[in-house]
C-alpha cells in the first residue's frame, strides 16, 4: 500500500499514534477479509462489503495524512 510513502509511513507509524492506529487498524480487516473470502472464517458477502468498504475508508484517512505530512495536501 502506497509504495512511493514507504518511508513515510515508516516513520509515521513510529512517532504518530493515530496513523499507527489506523494502519493497524487497516491490516487487521485485510487479515479479516482474507479469511472470510479463503473460508478460513465463516461470514456472509454483505459482511465482507461491510468490511472492504470500511477498509477503504482507513486507507483514505491514512492517504490523506501521507499527503499532509509529506507536503502535498
Amino acid at each position: 500500500m502506497f509504495p512511493e510513502y514507504r518511508g513515510l509511513i515508516t516513520k509515521l507509524k513510529t512517532e504518530d499514534s493515530h496513523f499507527a492506529r489506523l494502519f493497524d487498524k487497516h491490516n487487521e480487516l485485510d487479515h479479516k477479509v482474507k479469511a472470510l473470502e479463503s473460508g478460513v472464517e465463516h461470514g456472509g458477502a454483505v459482511e465482507i462489503e461491510n468490511l472492504k468498504k470500511e477498509k477503504l475508508r482507513l486507507k483514505d484517512e491514512m492517504y490523506a495524512i501521507l499527503r499532509k505530512a509529506d507536503g502535498k495536501a
